[in-house]
């Protein structure tokens, strides 16, 4: 596989976890009415699906990606995800509180992926 596709594919797996676990945690919001037992049950079916894409990221891209870079690439998919579902599925606005807490997360992945290689 080339590297350029060998780089991008755990992220774009990262990318697809976080739109299914997203819908696990925060789907539900939208009906209050359902019993928790049966969202509890319907998260965990959508998380396992997470799983499915998750799990061969991590493992593909590990070596590739350290841990520490994994995990960081994670978190800020999650931010991206979570802001485009809070707006287009919560009808949630973002806030330029918001905005400088996700630069200043943002920043703190620079630095992650700036630092020096042991």
């Amino acid at each position: 596989m080339p590297l350029p596709l060998q780089l991008c594919l755990p992220v774009i797996l990262l990318f697809l976890s976080n739109i299914f676990m997203t819908y696990a945690w925060y789907g539900h919001l939208k009906t209050p009415e359902k019993a928790l037992p049966l969202v509890i049950l319907a998260s965990w079916g959508i998380a396992f699906i997470e799983y499915c894409f998750v799990v061969p990221a991590n493992r593909m891209g590990y070596g590739l990606y350290s841990a520490v870079e994994l995990k960081t690439i994670q978190e800020v998919l999650t931010l991206i995800v979570f802001s485009g579902f809070a707006v287009f599925y919560l009808g949630e606005k973002i806030t330029y509180h918001h905005i400088i807490g996700f630069a200043f997360i943002a920043l703190g992945a620079y630095f992650i992926f700036n630092a020096p290689k042991s």
